[in-house]
This record gives C-alpha cells, sequence and structure tokens, in this order.
C-alpha cells in the first residue's frame, strides 16, 4: 500500500485538496487523487502492487495560488523504490512557499 500526507509548515497544518498524481518508474499514471481535510490520501486504491520505482506527483502550486501565496515550487515529484510488496510505503510531504522535505514514513 502506498500512502501520503502534505503538511504546510508555513501554516503550520494539513494541506487540504492538493492534486497528487501516482506514477510507474515507467511514467504510467497509476492512480490520482486529491488530500482529504488532514492532508492524506490514505490509499490510491491499486489493486496489487510490484517492485521496482515510482513518483508522486504533487500540485502544490495550485494549492498555494487558491491561499494567494507566492511559491517557488509549483510542482514536486518525489521518486521512491518498491523493494516489498507486503509493507506499507507512506511518503509524507512538508513544504512551505520557498521549500519542501520528505521522508519514509511509516
Amino acid at each position: 500500500m502506498i500512502s501520503t500526507h502534505i503538511l504546510d509548515t508555513n501554516l503550520g497544518k494539513p494541506a487540504k485538496d492538493v492534486e497528487v498524481k501516482l506514477f510507474s518508474g515507467e511514467g504510467y499514471l497509476l492512480s490520482q487523487s486529491k488530500t482529504n481535510v488532514d492532508g492524506r490520501v490514505s490509499d490510491f486504491a491499486l489493486t496489487s502492487l510490484k517492485k521496482g520505482d515510482y513518483y508522486l506527483e504533487f500540485s502544490i502550486g495550485d494549492y498555494f495560488k487558491k491561499l494567494e501565496i507566492e511559491t517557488f515550487f509549483p510542482k514536486i515529484v518525489i521518486y521512491f523504490s518498491i523493494i516489498d510488496i507486503t509493507q506499507h510505503y507512506h511518503v509524507p510531504l512538508l513544504i512551505s512557499p520557498f521549500s519542501y522535505s520528505t521522508y519514509r514514513g511509516s
């Protein structure tokens, strides 16, 4: 399972209604969703998970535009590898208008 959440560190709260797309390493769109009120996409509803490379594309430019805040990063793309298909892969994203950070969550 793959999940994510976004925290807006500038405002100190979750980033809701952010479009997030999940792609295979080959660039095929596998799923897309929007973050909920808690800034989360808990499940991309994949029917199966395979070992390999994937990436998430976060459309944060639209999020900051709604808030009327200028940002340097209109999209953030995070690449990661699935090694063990029995594990949960959680990819958190911490954003502010001019920086971002990520890590492997649980």
